[in-house]
């Protein structure tokens, strides 16, 4: 009976090496799509952030502004008005008691300051800032990009003397830009997010009539 030989079939060395490197390619490939991917995904998620924390620190401020009155003990809607520094009266809780609100910046936090009326007669409001919150973080506006600009009523027809020279007489102020930048992380991208908002003061359309 003849006998059967049997041959087996290997790698060579060379083929091995080639497999190696094909393989260590993929793996880089794969690596590197990851990497992309995951850079794409933080990208997103911090701008999306930033955006909402701009987004809701004007909106708030926005509410506020927009509602000033004269305070409680019969004072000017509008107490004083500076670049980055703003104090108003308005209802803070929707409660029929008009607070004082204290808006600035302090360092890189927007910071709100409140303050209510006493409760005897004739009403008075303490010296100083009751309670305070952040409103907004991580503000990157620089010192030539205020928080605040002002315009009278003669703006957008007179745009020499507008926005109005700081600090502002308060009796002159009509209208309120505001300005925020903001970077969650200034070491990596997204660049800064920047929004502006005009905010009508609707109460103080009541002077205009008296003069």
């Amino acid at each position: 009976m003849p006998k059967i030989k049997i041959k087996f079939v290997g790698m060579t060395l060379v083929e091995v090496m080639i497999s190696i490197v094909i393989m260590l390619i993929a793996i880089a490939g794969f690596s590197l799509l990851f990497i992309k991917s995951w850079h794409m995904n933080s990208y997103a998620v911090e701008m999306g952030q930033s955006s909402f924390a701009v987004s809701q620190g004007v909106n708030t401020m926005v509410g506020y502004l927009r509602k000033v009155r004269q305070g409680d003990d019969g004072s000017y809607p509008i107490i004083s008005a500076s670049d980055n520094d703003l104090v108003v009266y308005s209802d803070y809780n929707r409660d029929g008691i008009t607070e004082r609100l204290h808006f600035y910046l302090q360092g890189n936090q927007i910071k709100l300051g409140i303050t209510s009326p006493t409760n005897g007669m004739p009403k008075s409001y303490p010296a100083g800032d009751q309670i305070t919150q952040i409103l907004a973080s991580s503000i990157v506006n620089t010192a030539s990009e205020h928080l605040f600009s002002y315009y009278d009523t003669n703006y957008p027809a007179d745009t020499v003397n507008n926005p109005v020279a700081t600090p502002v007489g308060v009796s002159s102020v009509r209208l309120i830009k505001i300005f925020l930048k903001i970077n969650i992380d200034p070491n990596k991208a997204p660049d800064n997010i920047q929004t502006e908002s005009f905010v009508e003061l609707r109460n103080l359309n009541d002077y205009d009539r008296i003069k």
